[in-house]
């Protein structure tokens, strides 16, 4: 994890440039219909704070936390809020949200780590608090140009998440950015059981 965060530390500019207009609408939406007016929604890995400002904009009350000091810094520019400085595992709040959004930032987490990564989740939303996460679809796990990245699927997302959370919804889409069409997302909408 230390090499992917040194990645976005290094790279904060250029990823924000390549990362920040991307459009998510769809799949915020489906996240936030889910929740009640107001809620409360944990913004967990944020990156640039994209998708913590769509949620400001309807009216969400936004916690942003990432990893890299770079990204908090970016984030924290583009929401007016303050990011938090947070690693996955010291994640600390409990029954504190009614969502976390984890797009495309637990994918960085080795498949070791991630069952107790859940469980801190798990620990951080309310009763009944929905959680949304993205992982590249596929099997496997390893280093890629500078970043660590775990794949999952329908089936090995169970795996980290039974006993944790009801899956409401799951599906598959392409990734947004014109020129990795070809790469497909794991999508998944749970429950804290």
């Amino acid at each position: 994890m230390d090499n992917t965060i040194d990645f976005y530390n290094k790279n904060a500019e250029n990823f924000k440039e390549n990362t920040i207009s991307v459009d998510m609408k769809s799949i915020e939406d489906e996240f936030i219909s889910f929740l009640e007016n107001g809620a409360k929604i944990l913004d967990l890995g944020c990156g640039t704070g994209r998708d913590g400002k769509y949620f400001l904009s309807k009216g969400f009350s936004v916690t942003l936390t990432d990893g890299s000091i770079e990204m908090c810094k970016i984030a924290e520019e583009n929401t007016g809020l303050k990011a938090r400085h947070l690693l996955f595992e010291d994640l600390d709040y409990i029954n504190e949200f009614d969502g976390v959004w984890a797009c495309s930032s637990l994918l960085h987490v080795p498949s070791n780590d991630l069952h107790l990564i859940m469980k801190l989740i798990h620990r951080a939303l309310r009763e009944n608090g929905v959680f949304y996460f993205s992982f590249k679809y596929g099997k496997g796990e390893g280093n890629k140009n500078g970043r660590f990245f775990l794949n999952l699927t329908e089936e090995t997302m169970k795996d980290y998440i039974d006993g944790l959370f009801n899956v409401r919804k799951v599906w598959i889409t392409n990734d947004v950015r014109p020129e990795r069409i070809e790469e497909r997302w794991l999508n998944v909408i749970a429950k804290k059981e």
